[in-house]
Parts: structure tokens; C-alpha cells; sequence
């Protein structure tokens, strides 16, 4: 039997793919999931009445008949986002990742047994909630680990007794975690078993499985499974462009909260002035880009602002995303303890301000503005706020600093790197920022060696950060 990859950390498994950043078991939600760093992608299994295996949860469609009574052909019309899972299998294999597969019907085992088999990709967990079909992997022989499914109110060694993978379905308990004891993993590996964990998206308990002996947690968001953290011997900061924009839409909590959970440092919210006062959250001076409405975004109160479809634009599945205010994304940076760049479109200082001190996160933002005039009332009102500077809009490097006593200078990939090595160690940060994602770019500012990197591609850059320092090809010096 194939063992499960023990590594330093649980394996991410994508629960239905991406399924907070699109359909569950879709081909998007496994693009996602790919992009997201998922090491394995759980796919729910079922078998159509001519024998095709599909990717599909529930045993009924929206018309009422069940998946098991169609055909591939009649499917695909009533449902044409549902692939395959040979699909599925394939997709798996070109990005390098596992599969999870969870078999619905008892009638799909085989056939997606073999199919995994033919692929040969790794790793690879098969299992049920049924345990008959979790009986029958172990009597064909399966070559991969077999796991069952185990609801609250079980026994899970009794209920798992077949299995080599004891998967725990707790999402539902309030506090899974403390029923992970160090008796209850002992008696796991002295079965020889290993555990895997139920999705789980809630930040705080996530924190605690991450430190458990487990092998592999599921999660509709991957990314906080497997979250990126920079060497310790060149610790820089992620600054993410509007949020995780390419997973969802720009400036809105999803892609804020993708940024945070995927263990950025930072996230970059563009903020505008509502008629009533209200700071809300968007780029553009008006709301025709990156919603349904029209006109512009100071000549609207914030209910009808609230009121707009912040996310059709960006695809379906974010359908009525509102645009945030200020407040709720400063209560994200709360559930995340992260941080944040905020960036002063026709929103002034003094409200802005006063909501950061108010939620104790002054020491977890920074500022900048294309209004001058601006940056440096903030600095008038405020000696402990964090400005930055773009190193463009100056004659020297003293100037940038000098204008408003900037605490952090903006470069560009083309900019002199002698200028940010001349900073090092200084009271003053560094940061470039770059919105593309080629790979050479990438190598050269990370070269570079700023303290933060602005990045409108931020999970692209993760991945090849992580290839670059495993390689060792950073120079430490």
C-alpha cells in the first residue's frame, strides 16, 4: 500500500477544489485550487447510466432525478460545469497535484479506481462515508490508501477499523481541535493509521490543526492549509494588489480575506468618501468598471453603495459580493491579524485615521496617496502613522524620504537596486512594486532584496519564491 507523504506540515486537500473562489467540483474550482498551492484536490465521485464517472456531490439533480438515472450526455446539459473525473484526473497530473477521491456510489469504485491507477499520479487517497465501499477498495488490493469518512457521534476506530485513513467529518462540533488529544494520536499510530481532518476555513481553528500530527486537513480555502511564509533569513512582506485579485473580485473581502488566509503579509485597499461620509471600498472614481451600477462613487450614500453588484463582473459565482466599508475590512485584519496599505483615493485623512486608531491597528497599516496634499496632512495629524513614497515621483532619494518623513520608499523593478541596498538597516523600509508575472521579474527584484514586494500576482510570485530558496539560489549576503 502507497503511505500517505509525511511532511513538515499537513497536505493542503482543495474540498471540492477552490469551492470558496468557485463552483465546488468544477474545472475553475481546480484551476484554483492549482493556483492556490493545494498539494491534493477532493473530488466527489458518481456514476452516470452509461457507466461514465463524473465529478458530482449530491445523488440528485436540480430536476429531481437522481445522477445515477442519466446519462453523461443528458448531464452535461443539465449541468454543463460538471467534468468528468477523468478530466479532473488529467488536470490533476498536468499541475502535479493528488487527487482525493471521495466515491459517492458504490457503483463509480472501480471505475475510478482504475482510472487513478492508469494516471499514476501521487499522492493519491480513495475512500467513503460508505463503508462498504471503503471494504471493497481493501478487497481489490487498492495500492493507495484507503480512507473512511467518520461522522460526529462514532466511534472512529471502530467505524474506521477497514481503513488506513481515519478522515474525521467534525466540522459541525464547535471545538473540533480539543477533541485531537495526544492519547487519541497515539492510539491512531499504534493502528498504523494516520488521521485527516475535515475542511475547515475558520482561521483560529485552523491555527490549532495546522500543529497537530495529522496528515492532511481539507479546506473550501486551500491556502490557509498551506500558507506562505517567507525564509526566516530574509523575512520580506507580500503586499497584495487589491486583494488576491486573480481568485476573486479586486477590492472585495473574498479577495482580501484569499490574500490573508494564504499567509500575506499585507493586503492594498483603494478608499473613496461616500456622500453621507461613509469610507467605502473600491479603485475607480466611479462604480462602472467593477460593478452594475453607474456615476460616481462620492455622489452616492453608502445604502446605495451597498446596494450595487460588486462581483458579477468578475464571474457567477461571486454574484451580489458588496463593496466593503472601511470598518469591515479592519475587522478582517482583526480575524487575520494582518495588515494592511491603504491607499487614500478621495478618502481624507482625519476619518481614516481616527477608524485605525479607534481599532487599535495603527501599527499594522500603512498610507499613500496620489494626493499629495494629503500625505501630508496625515503627517500634520500624525507622527506615528507609516507613509510611503514612490521613489518615481522624486529628483532623489533624500527628497522622497525628506517630503513627509516617509517611512517606507515605493521603487520600481528598473530602479537603481543601489538605492535599496543603501537603505537597508535604516529606520526607513523598502518596497517595489511590480503588477506583472514573469518569471525573470520576478528573480530580479527578489535579487533585490527590498523589505516588501507590491504585487498584483502575489500566489505566482509565492511559488516561485518558495523554488528559489529551496534551490538556494538567493545570495544571503
Amino acid at each position: 500500500m502507497t503511505k500517505v507523504p509525511v511532511s513538515y506540515q499537513p497536505l493542503s486537500i482543495a474540498h471540492r477544489g477552490a469551492s470558496a473562489y468557485a463552483p465546488g467540483n468544477t474545472m475553475e474550482a481546480f484551476k484554483k485550487a492549482a493556483l492556490l498551492g493545494a498539494d491534493i484536490w477532493e473530488t466527489d465521485i458518481r456514476l452516470t447510466s452509461d457507466g461514465v464517472a463524473v465529478t458530482f456531490h449530491d445523488d440528485t439533480l436540480a430536476d429531481g432525478r437522481l445522477v445515477s438515472s442519466v446519462s453523461r450526455e443528458d448531464l452535461r446539459a443539465l449541468s454543463p460545469e460538471c467534468p468528468d473525473f477523468a478530466q479532473v484526473v488529467a488536470l490533476a497530473k498536468e499541475n502535479g497535484v493528488g487527487i482525493y477521491a471521495d466515491i459517492k456510489d458504490k457503483e463509480a469504485t472501480i471505475n475510478a479506481y482504475e482510472l487513478l491507477v492508469e494516471a499514476n499520479i501521487s499522492p493519491v487517497i480513495i475512500g467513503a462515508f460508505d463503508p462498504k465501499i471503503t471494504l471493497l477498495l481493501k478487497k481489490v488490493g487498492s495500492v493507495y490508501p484507503v480512507s473512511q469518512l467518520v461522522p460526529i457521534g462514532v466511534d472512529p476506530f471502530e467505524y474506521a477499523s477497514d481503513a488506513d485513513v481515519i478522515h474525521l467529518c467534525w466540522e459541525d462540533m464547535d471545538r473540533p481541535q480539543d477533541s485531537l488529544t495526544r492519547a487519541f494520536f497515539e492510539r491512531v499510530f499504534r493502528a498504523g493509521k494516520c488521521v485527516v481532518i475535515w475542511h475547515e476555513e475558520d482561521p483560529t481553528r485552523m491555527a490549532a490543526l495546522r500543529t497537530k500530527p495529522v496528515a492532511a486537513i481539507c479546506s473550501d480555502r486551500p491556502e490557509l492549509v498551506k500558507q506562505f511564509h517567507p525564509p526566516a533569513e530574509y523575512p520580506f512582506g507580500i503586499v497584495c494588489h487589491r486583494g488576491a485579485n486573480s481568485v476573486a473580485p479586486e477590492n472585495t473581502l473574498p479577495a482580501f480575506e484569499c490574500a490573508l488566509a494564504g499567509g500575506f503579509s499585507h493586503i492594498e485597499v483603494d478608499l473613496h468618501k461616500a456622500l453621507d461620509g461613509e469610507i467605502v471600498v473600491i479603485h475607480d472614481d466611479s462604480v462602472d468598471r467593477t460593478t452594475n451600477g453607474r456615476g460616481i462613487v462620492s455622489n452616492k450614500s453608502i445604502n446605495e453603495l451597498r446596494q450595487l453588484d460588486a462581483g458579477s463582473w468578475f464571474s457567477a459565482h461571486f454574484r451580489n459580493a458588496k463593496l466593503p466599508t472601511l470598518a469591515e475590512v479592519l475587522d478582517l485584519l482583526h480575524r487575520y491579524n494582518g495588515s494592511a496599505y491603504l491607499e487614500l483615493k478621495s478618502a481624507p485623512p482625519e476619518p481614516v485615521l481616527r477608524k485605525v486608531l479607534e481599532e487599535g491597528l495603527i501599527d499594522r497599516v500603512f498610507f499613500w496617496s496620489f494626493n499629495r496634499d494629503f500625505l501630508i496632512k496625515l503627517r500634520d495629524i500624525s507622527d506615528n502613522a507609516v507613509i510611503m513614497a514612490r521613489r518615481m515621483d522624486y529628483h532623489s532619494l533624500s527628497d522622497a524620504i525628506e517630503d513627509f518623513k516617509a517611512d517606507i520608499i515605493e521603487f520600481r523593478p528598473s530602479d537603481d537596486p543601489l538605492e535599496i541596498t543603501s537603505l537597508r538597516g535604516s529606520r526607513v523600509k523598502t518596497m517595489i512594486a511590480y503588477n506583472g508575472q514573469e518569471n525573470g521579474v520576478f528573480d530580479q527584484i527578489l535579487d533585490m532584496r527590498p523589505d516588501f514586494f507590491n504585487l498584483d500576482k502575489p500566489y505566482e510570485f509565492a511559488k516561485f519564491s518558495r523554488e528559489k530558496f529551496r534551490n538556494g539560489q538567493i545570495d544571503q549576503t
